[in-house]
């Protein structure tokens, strides 16, 4: 009765949001496995999956630093550097396809890449679904997340991406706002947010991730310089078309996942602001302006999530070793 209420409740609030705002409020997903969420939060965390034994899931994208790593460029196996900007994990469910450049349809197609990537976890699917079947405690909880003692990879990642699903970051102070509480964001925040619309941010950044939704070419007035080789959905199509069209990324928690762009070229939010604004906009935006829509860009920041750390369960004399000098 109770759970049926807060529905009710969450119901007749989303109703409120005025029609007109570009940006809705994020809404937890509700149709979470728990089993499998709980087997793949173990999973996400557990570096036993890379050739190392030091690099998980949890090292590109730490959920106490915003669901990223703040590094321009992730660090993989042996010290490889990464070729792009490591995208937050949080509210990836909303994403319309995953990586920059969208080469993964979902949160499931995408945790096997990490895996079996040379520069980063530098392992094989084969070989992390061999050390897993020799852990007795993860073969149970396969078992009853899945029926099957039978551990593959198909498995793993949909483990890993249900977990992941539960990442969403909800009631943000402009999430507040959109729900009717006007004294949630100041009135420079406010300010801000109207200039976000009126300048035409909002083409792009919109729905409930404020982008992530749509590819859009890095550039439309004038050429991005960087010296990152990443061409963005070119890699993907073939179509010259798609040479520097990348992914938006959503804007939820911005101040907690600089550096910004592909390429991590942007450290700040105020640059990266003053470049979008040039390069997409065709627009200077002033220091005032500026400030005003960094300042909206931080009500955007939610609930964080929160959960107990998983104890991963111990290897058996059984276990392959790691090998992180190698």
């Amino acid at each position: 009765m109770k759970k049926l209420m807060m529905i009710c409740v969450s119901i007749v609030m989303l109703s409120s949001v005025k029609a007109s705002e570009p940006i809705q409020p994020i809404v937890a997903e509700k149709s979470i496995n728990q089993a499998q969420a709980e087997l793949g939060k173990k999973l996400y965390f557990d570096p036993r999956l890379s050739k190392s034994g030091f690099i998980s899931c949890y090292s590109c994208h730490n959920l106490s630093m915003g669901g990223t790593d703040n590094l321009k460029t992730s660090i993989g196996h042996n010290w490889h550097q990464g070729p792009i900007n490591a995208p937050t994990v949080l509210n990836s469910s909303f994403n319309i396809a995953q990586f920059w450049d969208g080469r993964a349809k979902d949160l499931q197609e995408q945790a096997g890449g990490p895996i079996a990537n040379p520069g980063e976890m530098a392992f094989t699917h084969e070989l992390a679904v061999h050390l897993l079947g020799t852990i007795p405690a993860y073969v149970n909880e396969f078992k009853q997340a899945f029926g099957t003692e039978k551990i593959d990879i198909d498995k793993v990642t949909k483990a890993i991406a249900e977990f992941e699903k539960t990442l969403t970051t909800p009631n943000s102070r402009f999430d507040q706002w959109l729900l009717g509480n006007k004294s949630a964001i100041s009135q420079t925040e406010l300010e801000g947010y109207q200039l976000f619309k009126n300048s035409g941010c909002v083409a792009c950044h919109n729905g409930p991730a404020v982008g992530a939704n749509s590819f859009q070419k890095m550039g439309l007035v004038k050429p991005y310089q960087t010296d990152n080789q990443a061409e963005g959905r070119i890699a993907v199509t073939g179509k010259d078309s798609d040479r520097f069209v990348f992914k938006v990324p959503t804007l939820r928690n911005v101040e907690l996942t600089y550096p910004y762009f592909h390429d991590g070229g942007a450290e700040t939010l105020a640059e990266a602001v003053d470049i979008m604004g040039q390069l997409q906009l065709g627009r200077k935006f002033t220091a005032t302006e500026n400030a005003k829509i960094v300042a909206f860009l931080k009500t955007l920041t939610g609930e964080q999530p929160k959960f107990m750390l998983p104890i991963l369960p111990p290897s058996s004399y059984h276990t392959p070793r790691p090998q992180p000098f190698k």
